[in-house]
């Protein structure tokens, strides 16, 4: 029995060593620069062939008081490794939940870097003063300087991309409809118009409604406040975007009761026009009435305070937005206001949209502001519906959580990360 378990041991103690030494031996063959593969999941996008992610000692995507810092980057010493995933096959749809048509998230278009514009844009955003300066001088004042510092308070996982990259549209695409969102609202300005922090976007348009269209998703129009917006400016616009887009197959209509399908335009800052000039444009009886002909649509308006509702009303509007999405911010993102809003709503045949978001954080470039900060973990909303609006891709400066929806149109339960349905 003893000369047994010695044997036993030889062999085992044996075996152990053979083990070891293949180990050791396939790790002296295994070249340098190999890697152990790409994480988890990220396989499902191989349109991220080529993130790069930015290592380095002490990291801190949110450091607002680096701005007037011109030698942060330099310091970083960051280390850049290329993830180049193995191509996955194209996504079946057939096997997503189906889509949400009353479901809409906001999209903006107006980020660029080096690669594809040649300089960064909107990811440098200037960090807003407060308007009391005795509250300003608490705070930070400059630009923020990418890669590394960012106008948001969350990195983003594609890095500081540029909207023009077509793997970063298509990877948008990707989340929105694994998302079952139907519609995203596209941020637009007229041909050769912009912001004060961006470029032109209207020439991404098609490239928008391609990608859009290849996972079934529809493309509305989120018309911003530019530059002396009026009804006559208004009309020639919505015609440009009408006659230029609205044949497209993933150009987005909804159909109204009486069974037609219009094509919807969300108005930001629709209260900067006096309800006269919009009546002109969008009553039967205006002088520059879009009513009843080809250019007719549902053109929803953006009610942040209460006495917005009656502004619309006369202005000829179809529809309330609210847009923010902190809870408290404004008499429109206030949930306990949603419920008489909607009553006022049906009483006048407008259609309600309310806006919600995973949480909210503006911080980034309102160091001021960390009252209107919103946790992912607030409250319920309860109520009926026929179209939700959410904060989500690109509008970093005002950053939500990232979007992990399912919503249901008509009644729905709105929790802090999904929507449950109530038909």
């Amino acid at each position: 029995m003893a000369k047994f378990r010695r044997r036993t041991c030889i062999i085992l103690a044996l075996f152990i060593l053979f083990i070891f030494s293949l180990m050791m031996g396939l790790k002296m063959l295994r070249p340098n620069t190999a890697t152990f593969g790409a994480p988890f999941g990220l396989d499902l996008l191989p349109e991220l062939h080529q993130r790069t992610i930015h290592l380095g000692k002490s990291f801190d995507f949110r450091k607002s008081d680096r701005i007037n810092s011109e030698t942060n980057t330099k310091n970083l010493k960051s280390v850049e490794i290329t993830m180049k995933p193995s191509k996955a096959p194209e996504l079946n749809l057939e096997e997503l939940p189906p889509l949400n048509n009353y479901l809409h998230v906001f999209y903006y278009s107006w980020y660029g870097n080096p690669q594809f514009d040649g300089k960064y844009i909107h990811w440098n955003h200037p960090v807003l003063e407060h308007w009391d300066p005795r509250i300003a001088k608490n705070y930070p004042q400059g630009r923020h300087n990418p890669p590394d510092d960012i106008g948001s308070s969350f990195y983003p996982e594609l890095g500081s991309y540029s909207s023009r990259d077509p793997s970063v549209i298509e990877t948008h695409m990707r989340q929105m409809r694994s998302a079952s969102i139907g519609v995203l609202a596209l941020s637009w300005y007229p041909p050769d118009v912009n912001d004060e922090n961006g470029e032109p976007t209207d020439n991404l348009v098609p490239t928008i409604l391609d990608k859009a269209h290849k996972y079934n998703l529809k493309v509305t129009f989120h018309i911003e406040p530019y530059s002396n917006r009026d009804d006559q400016n208004m009309y020639q616009n919505v015609k440009y975007i009408i006659d230029k887009y609205g044949n497209h197959p993933a150009f987005y209509r909804y159909k109204t009761k009486t069974g037609n399908a219009l094509p919807m335009f969300y108005v930001y800052d629709s209260y900067i026009t006096k309800p006269e000039k919009w009546a002109n444009l969008l009553t039967t009886s205006g002088s520059r009435s879009i009513r009843n002909s080809p250019y007719d649509g549902l053109f929803i308006a953006l009610l942040v305070e209460e006495k917005h509702k009656y502004d619309i009303l006369q202005s000829g509007f179809d529809g309330i937005y609210t847009y923010f999405a902190t809870n408290g911010f404004t008499y429109g993102s206030s949930h306990q206001n949603w419920a008489s809003l909607k009553l006022f709503c049906d009483k006048y045949n407008l259609i309600f949209i309310p806006s919600v978001g995973p949480g909210y954080i503006d911080t980034s470039i309102r160091p001021w502001n960390t009252q209107n900060t919103r946790n992912r973990i607030n409250g319920s909303r309860d109520m009926e519906m026929k179209i939700i609006l959410c904060l989500g891709h690109g509008e970093s400066t005002q950053h939500t959580s990232p979007l992990r929806f399912v919503v249901i149109p008509q009644h729905v339960t709105l929790t802090n990360q999904q929507q449950q349905i109530s038909e």
